[in-house]
Parts: structure tokens; C-alpha cells; sequence
């Protein structure tokens, strides 16, 4: 990968960071105890209770999207950056724009 295009892909995976981190912002406070006490009636409350769960389980998922895109930036600048953790070759970089924190090439990720 060349240096223009590392370039380009660092902006990328600070952009995503910034997302991500406002994206889990927006579920924390979605994730937060549903209080027994609150007059909202039984259906409405189970709908409530289920979107919490789901947006748990996006949080959860948010959160290690997040780990991988700041294990990504610290490593952008090291010369095994790109490759394929399974087979060494290199990741297309349509990929990596795609998904910044990939580790592995699309074969290997099947």
C-alpha cells in the first residue's frame, strides 16, 4: 500500500472512530434501565424492554467495531499492515475502505 492511499485510509478509520463513538453514545442512553414504575402499559412496555435488548446487542457489536478500528489505526503505519492475518497476502483496498478494521482478506474471511 502506498503512502497516498495509507493516508487516505487514516482519514477513513478516523471518520469511522468519530461515528462509532457517536453511535454508542446514541445506544447507551437507549440501553439504559427501563424503570419498573413507568406508566406505559404492559404491550408498550414489552416493545420497550425488546428494543433494549437489540439495542444492546448493536452496542455490544458497536463496541468491539470500535476496538478493532483503534487496533487499526495504531497499526496503519507497520509494513504488515494490509495483509491478510490468515494467508499473508495483501487486502484488496476496496476492502479495507470498506471495512477499515478488516484483518482478513476476503477468502479468508468466508
Amino acid at each position: 500500500m502506498d503512502s497516498q492511499n495509507r493516508a487516505i485510509l487514516k482519514k477513513k478509520i478516523e471518520q469511522e472512530l468519530s461515528s462509532t463513538n457517536r453511535d454508542i453514545q446514541q445506544l447507551e442512553e437507549l440501553t439504559k434501565p427501563i424503570a419498573p414504575d413507568c406508566a406505559i402499559g404492559r404491550i408498550t412496555r414489552m416493545d420497550a424492554i425488546n428494543n433494549k435488548s437489540v439495542a444492546e446487542a448493536n452496542l455490544r457489536m458497536l463496541r468491539k467495531k470500535l476496538t478493532n478500528l483503534q487496533l487499526a489505526i495504531t497499526k496503519i503505519d507497520d509494513d504488515d499492515f494490509g495483509r491478510c492475518s490468515s494467508c499473508g497476502q495483501n487486502i484488496n483496498e476496496k476492502r479495507l475502505m470498506f471495512l477499515p478494521e478488516s484483518t482478513y482478506c476476503i477468502r479468508c474471511a468466508q
